[in-house]
């Protein structure tokens, strides 16, 4: 059974993650986008390939904490994000044309928030 986690729990452990990765490193304070708006631009532009945090074209290169950490060049870090979302690599798409370098942040913070709260289904 599916336990329902109230939307403003959901949004507290996702701003405590983004705090913990920033206090530990993983996201540069300069570079920290807006978790919510990255959410809605991951709905709109990422989610057809990474709902929940999967990979349907390389399954093993996911959004989750250690297969970002083993596979995006430069680690799980927002710079490493931004610069794989912005130009992407083998079948994904660059998204520089599409996406503003705010709403790249956006949509990296919210990775990496994702990954250290870990992914809804």
């Amino acid at each position: 059974k599916k336990i329902e986690i109230p939307k403003f729990l959901s949004q507290a452990v996702q701003a405590g993650a983004l705090v913990g990765a920033i206090a530990f490193g993983a996201i540069d304070p300069a570079f920290a986008g807006d978790v919510g708006a990255g959410q809605q631009i991951f709905g709109a532009n990422c989610a057809a390939c990474h709902a929940g945090g999967k990979n349907v074209i390389a399954p093993k290169k996911t959004l989750e904490k250690d297969a970002l950490d083993q596979y995006l060049v430069g680690g799980r870090s927002e710079e490493s994000i931004v610069t794989l979302v912005k130009n992407g690599k083998n079948a994904m798409p660059a998204f520089s044309g599409r996406l503003d370098n705010d709403q790249t942040s956006d949509v990296a913070i919210y990775i990496i928030s994702q990954s250290e709260a870990g992914w809804d289904e």
